[in-house]
């Protein structure tokens, strides 16, 4: 592992290591919760970490699925990493990318991936490398799809020790989610229920929980108990089911005595699937109240506007983050990585850039007096060509990405 080199680790800052619980949504829109002005929406667990920490007004990520996911993972732009906007096949997160979990898991932290991996996928085109799983990276333990779950190659699959398919180390549970509409249904609980697990299990020592939900990503599923149930349609049932995760989650934490001890973040992969919002027959049928709201931004995935990779940013440390906090100045899912290596106390590489910053000053500005640097961000095509830059207060668009194939708001 010095070949990585790795700078020694450090003492956290707060004087003990927080636990991570990092919650992920697919394809939620800044306006899809109630907490940022949803009218429709019920996301009262979702309310709660905001009221007990801080919202970023101004978070960016990838206006894509697989470069968000490698932003956090490393800290450092898709196109640096060779990670393009969504990865099929040859594509994966490259071994000697030093990810989140696997230097977690150095400084002592157990790690564990539950939903949507979506960083590499082995099969005949990378001759069936391990490094495209989870395990490679510094996981401990996994239960989740390797892509989205419209694909047609999507699988529900868990690490498993003594299993071989599609890989030794893991086990296949479900072949081609398409076509089966109740494991798609299943999917929000599954992470939930293995989350908890591995909460239970490792509540005595320091862990990582990085909790990636499949939904509201299209086809939108949610469990039976949630369908019907909110005044937004079918969207509304899958957020619903979400929030209600995060209660439980929570809930877990109380009762466990680790709240004050926990750090939990939430944040989107992108914008909303905007352009099948106002298609009543589409391959996901009729789509119009299945997709979410980027508003008040313009366009949505895919998109180098502002509805692509504007999204909610909640930070949650009861006791350690001001309650009730909102915080106007910039951040991206690039900072999670260099914030939580200072929190954790644990070895930042030092062979390699690291775009994101320490934001430690923005959400406990009492015990860290450091400045944090200038925002600066990039945007990139689905070819991974820089498409547009933010630096400070200022965005400039080399050339216009847009979901609806227009110029305007679709």
């Amino acid at each position: 592992m010095a070949s990585l080199g790795f700078a020694a680790e450090t003492k956290p800052l707060s004087g003990s290591r927080p636990n991570i619980i990092l919650l992920l949504t697919d394809d939620q829109g800044l306006g899809d919760l109630s907490c940022t002005g949803n009218p429709y929406l019920k996301t009262p667990n979702l309310d709660r970490i905001h009221a007990l920490g801080s919202r970023f007004t101004d978070f960016h990520v990838s206006p894509g699925c697989s470069p968000t996911r490698s932003a956090i993972m490393s800290g450092r732009h898709e196109f640096e990493v060779g990670v393009t906007h969504t990865i099929f096949q040859r594509e994966r997160l490259a071994p000697g990318v030093v990810t989140i979990a696997e230097a977690l898991r150095r400084a002592g932290y157990s790690t564990g991936l539950f939903g949507k991996w979506h960083l590499g996928n082995p099969n005949d085109k990378n001759d069936f490398s391990p490094n495209a799983f989870p395990l490679a990276h510094g996981f401990d333990a996994w239960l989740g799809t390797n892509v989205s779950h419209d694909y047609s190659n999507a699988k529900l699959l868990k690490s498993d020790p003594a299993g071989t398919h599609p890989i030794k180390g893991y086990a296949e549970i479900t072949s081609n989610l398409p076509s089966h509409p109740d494991a798609c249904a299943s999917l929000t609980a599954l992470s939930t229920e293995a989350a908890l697990a591995f909460i239970e299990k490792n509540k005595a020592e320091p862990f990582f929980a990085y909790i990636p939900f499949n939904m509201p990503h299209l086809g939108i599923y949610c469990s039976k108990p949630f369908q019907g149930k909110s005044r937004r349609g079918p969207f509304g049932d899958v957020m619903e089911e979400i929030d209600d995760s995060v209660g439980r989650i929570r809930q877990a934490l109380d009762e466990a005595g680790i709240t004050k001890n926990t750090l939990i973040i939430f944040s989107s992969d992108n914008g909303p699937w905007i352009k099948f919002s106002d298609i009543a027959e589409s391959k996901y049928g009729d789509a119009r109240l299945a997709v979410g709201y980027a508003q008040p931004f313009r366009d949505g995935k895919g998109s180098t506007w502002e509805g692509g990779h504007r999204v909610p940013g909640i930070f949650c440390w009861p006791g350690t983050i001001a309650p009730n906090s909102v915080e106007l100045n910039p951040a991206s899912t690039l900072d999670v990585l260099p914030t939580i290596f200072a929190l954790a106390g644990a070895a930042m590489p030092q062979d390699r850039s690291i775009d994101g910053r320490d934001i430690r000053h923005y959400l406990m500005p009492a015990e860290s007096t450091g400045n944090v640097p200038e925002f600066k961000f990039f945007y990139s095509d689905m070819q991974n060509n820089p498409s547009a830059v933010r630096i400070g207060p200022w965005k400039m668009h080399t050339r216009i990405i847009s979901q609806t194939g227009t110029l305007v708001s679709g």
